[in-house]
């Protein structure tokens, strides 16, 4: 018996994703279609991306700082906008450094870095679990290690005051804001890598307290923000005692901080 061959309508999957309101229908339509083997496969997809369900979910991966990183439902997303923030960062690390990618959800950041620093000591750490197993899948063949828990609070003691580089993408959304989140985070993103507290800037307060003890003289940590947030958290940065600098990028809507430890 032949088996049937698989002949998806380009045209009607477009037209379904476009009138479902997703801006790059041809795009996500293409991606869709290689991800699935049958007729059957590919109705369930779409109809699933078209009830709002994460495309990046959907496919088990997203395109980050041009690699492809495994994403599991539940998990953040890793955004366009956060290439500066890796970028940023790369550029203070010097070189081979010891490097912690905070807040990593699916570890994208610790991926990308992986490649872009040959760190002496790479390492990740997230406090929900979904995150982590799904940071452990991306990072395991490389051989770095995934913490789970609160911040700096899992790492191993002999790395205080010995790290050159902290990344952190924590979550930096007003409590009061998340309600207004594209449905795609708000509802099938984890609360805990999207909320940062009544002004957004909770989790990063404690991040600046963690990275002044953390950090190596001379070292840098570098965060994510929203551009309205910048002179507040430059002014807590100052406070933990250490120097901030802070990086725009108009195209990809980005604002990212550095701040060094003086040493």
């Amino acid at each position: 018996m032949t088996p049937t061959l698989f002949s998806p309508d380009r045209s009607a999957v477009v037209r379904r994703l476009r009138a479902a309101g997703c801006v790059f229908a041809e795009d996500e339509a293409e991606l869709l279609i290689a991800a699935a083997d049958s007729a059957e496969a590919l109705a369930d997809l779409v109809d699933r991306r078209v009830a709002g369900l994460p495309l990046e979910h959907l496919l088990g991966w997203a395109e980050f700082c041009g690699l492809r990183v495994a994403v599991d439902p539940g998990v953040f997303v890793p955004r366009g906008r956060t290439a500066l923030l890796v970028a940023a960062a790369a550029a203070v690390a010097g070189p081979a450094p010891a490097v912690l990618d905070l807040c990593c959800g699916s570890g994208a950041a610790a991926l990308v870095l992986h490649g872009r620093l040959a760190p002496r000591w790479l390492a990740a750490a997230d406090l929900d679990p979904a995150a982590v197993a799904c940071a452990r899948r991306n990072l395991a063949p490389l051989g770095v290690p995934v913490y789970q828990g609160d911040l700096f609070a899992p790492l191993p003691a002999e790395w205080r005051g010995r790290l050159d580089l902290v990344v952190a993408n924590a979550p930096y959304v007003p409590s009061g804001a998340v309600a207004m989140l594209p449905a795609e985070a708000r509802l099938y993103e984890a609360p805990v890598a999207l909320d940062g507290g009544v002004d957004g800037l909770a989790v990063l307060r404690r991040v600046a307290a963690g990275a002044a003890e953390w950090l190596t003289p001379g070292g840098h940590l570098a965060v994510e923000v929203s551009a309205g947030q910048v002179g507040a958290l430059c002014a807590v940065l100052a406070d933990a005692g250490l120097t901030p600098t802070v990086v725009r990028d108009d195209e990809l809507e980005a604002t990212a901080v550095t701040a060094r430890r003086p040493g």
